[in-house]
């Protein structure tokens, strides 16, 4: 009797195309990994070997992460899948105004005693979003995964750029030092001409605040290497075939350094000042400090990241081939909450799958847990060799601008692929629920500040896209379709329609 086969997400692969894989997965999530540590340091005013010391522990903290999601840590711990973990975004508004109010390394101990409680909470919650998993039909998956894709095409686009929007242009201090000294002379003059006693007029000035642009952003060289590391990504799927197409993201980012390097625009001073070895204590700030307020903040931000995350394990779930059930989702979301308890414990903050990776994924083919397995212990040991850490900090985001345009642009693809195969013909209900969905996901992308005049707790809620259309999705399928033929227990084949339950591996149409 023939052996049954190893699915690809099983697969072992050689040492050294580990290796190389993992380093691309590590490359992909580098900036996203550090730059929480940096804006929470920084808004912490913590001293810089303090905020290096956060970065240390984070990357350290997202490889110990990784390796329990990807490689599994007994049944109750870890989704075992390609997948990479890193700290949330979702956590940052609320981490920074804990940080405004407790500068410090009191604020410190706040935040990082509100990620253990929140983790905690996390551990408590995932069984119960993992019974969402029979809500989440392939119109409604294939809704949600398209989303994600649109929503990184936004962060890809950004790391062309150089940076996020918000850069694009700064406020012009000479020219509205001018404006505010012509607005004063003008009051001044307009209250000598009224009566004793009036009201003297309001300070306005003579036009809007006055902007200047930004020249690194969107500059022509930088956005000719990305569409250059683009190019070279295109050409390697194309005319490649084996272990160099499943690397040509790293080889073009690679080629995109060595142009980068040869323009005189690769900066390697941090390299130089950083240390070789620092280890990773667990409480270096001291002794957490635990505010239910807070814990409950963070809690609510778990829940979106638990939301987020189901649907990126289903996308891995559609590009893998590889079936989810509740439990393997729970253990997945458990995951979150551990890596975001174990987190506070290691001086960082709330963790999630990182999205990113998954596009990576889409494009290189490459399945296997075990590339993320590899790329989980190379964080391990950047988190202990600043220097290392350093290096790969180096590499400027427009050079990665290139490959996350393909990377993201697959996730999207992804999404499409399903939706591809739902049935529109018989159940026009069907375009109501990915039309409207689509629009409320895209609500937080073309209006960034739609949600301004709401209560400050609810934006971690009503600013993800991703949650938004998850939300939409799910209510108007139940609204439209109700829950008939909605399978409990099994993500089975995401092709299916939601109209019919799922095949079966191995069966045919």
């Amino acid at each position: 009797m023939t052996q049954p086969s190893r699915h690809p997400v099983d697969e072992r692969l050689p040492l050294a195309r580990l290796g190389a894989l993992g380093l691309q997965h590590v490359l992909v999530m580098y900036a996203g990994a550090i730059a929480v540590p940096l804006i929470v340091g920084r808004a912490l005013k913590l001293p810089p070997e303090q905020v290096s010391m956060l970065i240390s522990a984070d990357l350290f903290c997202c490889g110990i992460v990784t390796l329990i999601q990807s490689l599994g840590l007994t049944s109750w711990f870890g989704i075992r899948l390609p997948v990479m973990m890193g700290v949330t975004f979702a956590a940052v508004g609320p981490m920074v105004a804990i940080a405004n109010a407790v500068p410090g390394v009191d604020g410190a101990r706040a935040i990082f005693g509100a990620g253990i409680g929140a983790g905690a909470v996390a551990l408590l919650l995932a069984p119960l979003m993992s019974r969402l998993l029979r809500f989440f039909p392939p119109v409604v998956t294939g809704t949600i995964i398209l989303i994600i894709g649109v929503t990184l095409m936004r962060v890809g686009v950004g790391w062309a750029m150089g940076g996020p929007e918000s850069t694009a242009q700064s406020v012009d201090t000479v020219k509205l030092a001018a404006m505010v000294d012509a607005a004063r002379a003008s009051a001044a003059q307009a209250a000598a001409a009224l009566p004793p006693g009036a009201e003297a007029p309001a300070l306005k000035l003579a036009g809007p605040v006055p902007m200047t642009p930004n020249p690194n952003y969107g500059a022509l060289d930088h956005l000719g290497i990305a569409a250059f590391v683009l190019a070279v990504v295109l050409c390697l799927v194309r005319f490649c075939r084996g272990f160099l197409a499943n690397i040509s993201v790293l080889l073009g980012i690679v080629a995109g350094c060595v142009v980068t390097f040869a323009l005189g625009e690769m900066n390697f001073d941090k390299v130089g000042k950083a240390a070789w070895f620092q280890l990773v204590t667990p409480l270096a700030f001291g002794t957490p400090t635990f505010d239910l307020v807070m814990i409950v903040t963070f809690a609510v931000v778990m829940i979106v990241v638990m939301i987020e995350s189901a649907g990126m394990f289903l996308a891995l779930s559609e590009l893998t081939g590889k079936d989810l059930d509740r439990k393997q989702l729970a253990a997945g979301l458990r995951t979150d909450g551990l890596g975001t308890l174990i987190g506070g414990l290691l001086n960082t903050f709330p963790h999630t799958s990182f999205s990113q990776n998954v596009g990576l994924v889409a494009v290189t083919g490459v399945k296997s847990r075990w590339v993320c397995v590899a790329g989980g212990i190379i964080m391990i040991v950047l988190g202990m060799l600043p220097k290392m850490a350093a290096l790969v900090e180096a590499i400027p985001q427009f050079v990665l601008g290139g490959a996350g345009l393909v990377m993201f642009g697959m996730v999207a693809a992804a999404g499409i692929r399903i939706l591809t195969r739902v049935d529109f013909r018989s159940n026009r209900y069907n375009l109501y629920i990915v039309a409207l969905s689509i629009g409320f996901g895209l609500i937080p992308l073309v209006a960034p500040r739609w949600a301004q005049q709401m209560a400050h707790s609810l934006h971690p809620l009503l600013e993800s896209g991703i949650l938004l259309t998850a939300v939409a999705a799910v209510a108007l399928n139940l609204f439209f379709n109700g829950t008939r033929d909605i399978p409990a227990e099994n993500h089975g084949d995401a092709g299916a329609t939601n109209n019919h339950p799922p095949i079966a591996q191995g069966s045919k149409a």
